[in-house]
């Protein structure tokens, strides 16, 4: 290939046959698999046909037994009512022929026969077999049935049951039967006759005919004993005869009474899918079946379309592969083509040298990015000669023979250096060896690529947003700092936290909150001066590194003059945004030499500050440390107690100020700590709240209080109270559809408390979520109103069940004009058809205040202090009133 492209590469490129071979390898798997996967499809479609027919026949054959047993139930209901009748009647052997062979016992029988017409009338025969009644016909004919099978039986004493069936050749109609006979009984046991009904196998017949099945389907009766009673469609010939020792038998006499199997047809010598099923009452079976041939019907459409969607496919495989061959065989021709274009339009320059250092291709960019000519330049010329050129034309300024050499001596593994000409661009040049002892060298602008590194170096180590320090460069130069600290000097760390800057970006805008970041970030770094620094650690947190301190007035002077420069109003995109901060200060050494203990301390210190109330600052002291240990400490041994179920749940009852009466109680968590012993709620119910352990607590009490409240009267509510946090996991209704589910405790009989924190922070979703209750059923009281950000509005969106008065008002009810706002809320609630309840009610006099007021219910240790579960539910109906006597 020439300098310029025109001429070509007279590089080696096989058609190598390797890869064809395992292309035309896996195209013949391919065909292969194909065959084989649809070969095994069409036997599992196969079999899967079959056994669809066999479910079929199951639940055809079901249906049927169980419809005869019905049928035949009722239809032998009849033969036993007449037996019965004559047994009740006290007929003896000596006057049976006398007193039925009469016209008034035929009427009699005719009207048995009413809801079975389409079958056989009624036939009495006495003890010697003579028919003497008949509901058909009267006058009888002369007809005996004295030896058949089931008139033996009976008349020997040998049936097991009163009702036989036997298959017949009727002596009246003369086609076949179906007899089902029942013994007639006289008053001391003596055998007197039988009661017999005839149906024809068209009666049976004419029901299989309404059941579809499908071509090639058939539907029999057959006797326990193999007789063959009825069949659709019907073959005559084959009525009346035995069938023993075949599968369907087998099944009939297992222990069952039903089977499906595969089997050769014995009455039309088909294969045949079949299922039986016994009746439950009677010795007769039903047996449905349809053909192999017709259950396979679907399967051959289904395997004919198999085998052309496969024959298809292969179709498809040897035509691409055909395609694929043929386009590798074009591709070999153009390949030379299409190298000489990739090389030419590279982004790269690229030489390529031959083992004795001569250029073999050079391609045009390589040309372009030195500005060097094509003439001069020609394949054959040496690695020396393009490097003299280079130097001629001003894009090479180094010493020729020591780059050469530097050159030529690392040629035997790849190494890559980077390049600055005098036009001050960046230029990568990697050498990658050849097998045969030539080189690949490229040439790539990467003063782009150099400048935008050095953007992300920068950028890893300066907060975007204020250019200052960030975490990770902080950290850096603070190591740095700490190991060069004088002996005699501190430096401090100063932990600066934007305080409210939340609601700036809540009512402002982020935009808003940005450009205040932005400012106080340029009034910090005027605060400090000399090798004192500033970063932006996050959010609205920043940091001060002052350095060479000696006294501590020194960091508080710092101290005031950052405090003077936040608070100075910025101006934000027109607006007047005030801002102020809460400041933590570490001394090292003497809080600490370690980075970690240091960052650690100046943060302690900073929450110190937050906790005094904000816009404050705090030196660090060991009691911080100790306290954020115990509070951890008591974080895990809560999570621990609630794990290992160590917490209790008591009960406070709630009193009617009217009645005395128990209305409910209160479930309230209790803790009793191994070493600490009991532990206030107040103290370890904001860390579960913080911690996210109140969802886990909060789920385990509500479950545990509805499933003991399920054991009290009826009448008494249960009360939870509910945290914020809770109404936040958005699947607070569940659980308490679960809890209720659970314990069965009636929606009504549930009372939830919530604060008005809950409203606060989202109060659109928190609505909807009290909604939700209310639509459970569960009642919902507000707790402690009055006490936080009350707002009426809450009272007119949604319509609580209860307020409860916070006991900060009952204390102050006896005192002058203590009394004016629990009246307040008793009329705001009874405006709003609620009920009250006054909390921490301890003396006579309040209760007597309250009553007057109008307040609806009272919990206080007046009455009660909360209590374990099983003195609460003594309590309860211990406190339950009385029946009155009945004089």
């Amino acid at each position: 290939m020439t300098a310029d492209g025109s001429a070509s590469f007279n590089l080696k490129v096989f058609f190598n046959s390797g890869p064809i071979r395992s292309l035309v390898a896996g195209g013949a798997f391919l065909i292969a698999a194909i065959a084989v996967g649809t070969t095994i499809m069409v036997g599992n479609f196969r079999e899967r046909a079959l056994s669809s027919n066999e479910r079929e026949l199951e639940n055809t054959v079901l249906l049927l037994a169980r419809h005869f047993d019905q049928q035949l139930d009722d239809f032998t209901a009849v033969l036993k009512d007449i037996a019965a009748q004559i047994h009740s009647d006290g007929v003896t052997p000596e006057i049976f022929g006398g007193q039925l062979a009469t016209l008034e016992w035929h009427e009699v029988l005719r009207t048995k026969v009413g809801a079975f017409s389409d079958v056989a009338g009624i036939k009495v025969f006495d003890a010697n077999g003579t028919l003497i009644n008949s509901s058909d016909v009267w006058p009888v004919p002369d007809v005996t049935i004295a030896d058949r099978a089931f008139f033996t039986t009976f008349k020997s004493g040998t049936a097991t049951t009163p009702i036989l069936v036997e298959l017949v050749r009727s002596r009246l109609a003369g086609g076949w039967a179906t007899v089902v006979a029942h013994h007639v009984i006289g008053p001391k046991g003596e055998f007197l006759g039988v009661v017999t009904r005839a149906i024809s196998p068209a009666a049976f017949e004419k029901y299989f005919a309404s059941v579809v099945l499908g071509e090639g389907a058939a539907i029999s009766m057959r006797h326990r004993d193999g007789t063959l009673l009825a069949r659709y469609p019907h073959i005559e010939r084959m009525i009346g005869s035995h069938i023993r020792a075949s599968p369907i038998d087998r099944a009939i006499s297992s222990e069952s009474g039903h089977g499906t199997m595969r089997l050769t047809s014995p009455i039309d010598g088909q294969q045949r899918v079949a299922s039986a099923y016994a009746l439950k009452n009677f010795p007769i079976a039903i047996v449905a079946s349809t053909t192999v041939a017709a259950a396979l019907a679907d399967w051959r459409e289904q395997t004919r379309f198999l085998i052309a969607v496969a024959g298809l496919l292969m179709l498809v495989i040897t035509t691409m592969l055909f395609l694929v061959i043929r386009k590798l065989s074009q591709q070999h021709r153009v390949e030379k083509q299409r190298l000489d274009t990739a090389i030419n339009n590279m982004t790269q320059g690229l030489l390529l040298f031959d083992s004795s250092q001569r250029v073999v291709v050079c391609n045009q960019r390589y040309l372009e990015m030195y500005g060097l000519s094509a003439e001069m330049l020609k394949p054959g010329c040496t690695f020396r000669e393009v490097i003299a050129h280079r130097k001629a034309t001003g894009s090479f300024e180094g010493d020729l023979d020591e780059y050469c050499s530097h050159v030529t001596r690392d040629i035997g593994h790849r190494n890559s250096m980077v390049f600055e000409p005098p036009d001050g661009r960046s230029i990568q040049i990697i050498n990658e060896p050849l097998a045969d002892g030539g080189w690949v060298a490229t040439h790539e602008d990467i003063t782009e690529r150099t400048i935008a590194e050095e953007q992300i170096r920068h950028l890893a180590h300066y907060d975007a947003l204020t250019d200052l320090p960030n975490r990770a460069l902080f950290h850096q130069r603070l190591r740095q700092e700490l190991a060069q600290i004088v002996p005699g000097e501190q430096m401090a760390v100063l932990y600066i936290d934007i305080d409210e800057f939340k609601s700036v970006n809540d009512s402002l805008g982020h935009m808003i909150g940005d450009e205040l970041l932005k400012s106080v970030a340029g009034r910090l770094g005027r605060c400090v001066g000399g090798t004192d620094f500033v970063a932006r650690l996050g959010g609205d947190e920043f940091a001060i590194v002052q350095t060479a301190v000696k006294n501590p007035a020194e960091v508080a002077d710092l101290v005031t003059r950052v405090f003077d420069a936040i608070r100075v109003p910025s101006e934000c995109l027109g607006h007047q945004v005030s801002s102020d901060a809460s400041i933590g200060i570490a001394l090292a050494p003497q809080h600490g030499t370690d980075l970690d203990q240091i960052l650690k301390n100046a943060d302690l210190a900073m929450y110190a500050a937050k906790s005094a109330g904000r816009r404050t600052w705090r030196f660090f002291e060991p009691a911080m440390d100790a306290q954020v240990k115990a509070r951890r400490m008591l974080e895990t041994d809560l999570r621990k107690a609630v794990a290992d179920g160590a917490l209790e749940v008591y009960y406070q009852p709630c009193v009617s100020l009217q009645s005395n009466r128990i209305t409910g109680c209160e479930a309230l968590v209790r803790w009793r700590h191994p070493e600490r012993g009991a532990i206030s709620p107040a103290e370890f119910i904001p860390i579960a709240e913080e911690t996210g352990l109140i969802n886990e607590l909060g789920e385990w009490v509500l479950a545990t209080a509805c499933a003991e409240a399920a054991s009290w009267p009826d009448d008494v509510r249960l009360a939870v109270n509910v945290s914020p946090v809770q109404f936040r996991s958005g699947t607070l209704a569940l659980k308490v559809v679960a809890a209720l589910a659970a314990s069965g405790l009636a929606p009504s009989r549930l009372e939830l408390e919530i604060t008005e924190a809950v409203l606060i922070r989202d109060d659109d979703v928190a609505l909807e979520i009290l909604h939700q209750l209310r639509a459970i059923g569960v009642r919902i009281a507000l707790d402690d109103f009055g006490t936080g950000y009350s707002s009426l509005s809450y009272l007119q969106r949604f319509p609580f069940d209860k307020i409860k008065i916070d006991r900060c008002f009952v204390n102050e009810i006896a005192e002058p004009g203590g009394s004016s706002i629990v009246q307040a809320v008793v009329n705001i609630a009874a405006a709003r058809h609620m009920t009250t309840t006054a909390e921490g009610v301890e003396t006579q006099r309040q209760q007597e205040l309250l009553r007057a007021l109008g307040c609806t219910e009272m919990q206080g240790y007046l009455f009660s202090p909360p209590r374990p579960a099983a003195e609460a539910r003594r309590m309860l109906y211990a406190h339950r009133p009385r029946p009155a006597a009945v004089a």
